[in-house]
């Protein structure tokens, strides 16, 4: 049985410009299982980059309750909130983020670094996280040596490299072609129905949310509508 990875009540997030106040989130509430693959949608402005910001443990709440796995985050401290973002979450952006004279396999082991773990060992666990995207002798490539679509599964390996519980993946075949973008969304696919991993996808492409189980509508700050859009997969058996 699913249990609750992340549980919003009531979420408000309000910034100051100047002396005019921005509602960027207005009360929302959110419960997101472990082991879903959820879509968040919304037009610009509706704040739905606000609440992957708060689910990623990038920025907090003004009022209202976040918890992740159970513990409420809400008022931890930036030490502790690096931690929970290095321990549990894994990030892949639209622009990838990579370093230009590094390689693929020095890019992702990057997380490792804050680890304590000798080198054999980051190289040993970064080069098994591009073997699960499909980059097998890729490891020593460049990222200008690389497609964008396989810059971006760099960028995949990197977010798996910790063994998150969590993936958070913001517009990640925003800057990809529609094959490229097809393969990206099938590794996210995979992982998500063969590994467990809960993945949560920011996009405005209809196409692409189609990839999840359940899409998420945001409008205004508030949640406009909550629904299943296919079965969740179950897991193939392991063979003993």
């Amino acid at each position: 049985m699913m249990s609750a990875l992340i549980q919003c009540e009531d979420v408000w997030k309000i910034y100051r410009v100047g002396d005019v106040e921005v509602q960027a989130l207005r009360g929302l509430s959110v419960t997101i299982q472990q082991g879903e693959f959820v879509a968040i949608m919304g037009s610009s402005g509706s704040g739905k980059s606000t609440l992957m910001n708060i689910l990623g443990c990038l920025d907090q709440p003004t009022k209202g309750r976040y918890r992740l796995n159970g513990i409420e985050v809400g008022n931890l401290k930036p030490d502790q909130l690096a931690g929970i973002r290095n321990q549990q979450i894994g990030f892949v952006f639209q622009s990838f983020n990579l370093i230009p004279r590094t390689s693929a396999l020095e890019n992702a082991q990057l997380p490792l670094f804050y680890r304590g773990l000798s080198l054999k060992e980051q190289r040993a666990q970064a080069t098994a996280a591009l073997g699960r995207v499909g980059l097998q002798g890729r490891e020593h490539h460049y990222p200008t040596q690389l497609s964008g679509g396989q810059q971006q599964r760099v960028a995949i390996a990197r977010a798996l490299v910790t063994l998150p519980s969590l993936l958070l993946a913001d517009e990640p075949t925003g800057n990809l072609d529609t094959q490229s973008s097809q393969e990206i969304m099938k590794i996210l696919e995979t992982l998500n129905r063969d590994e467990g991993i809960t993945i949560i996808l920011v996009t405005h492409e209809i196409n692409i949310a189609a990839y999840a189980s359940r899409e998420i509508m945001i409008k205004d700050g508030q949640v406009l509508s909550d629904r299943v859009t296919k079965a969740r997969p179950t897991p193939s058996p392991v063979e003993a």
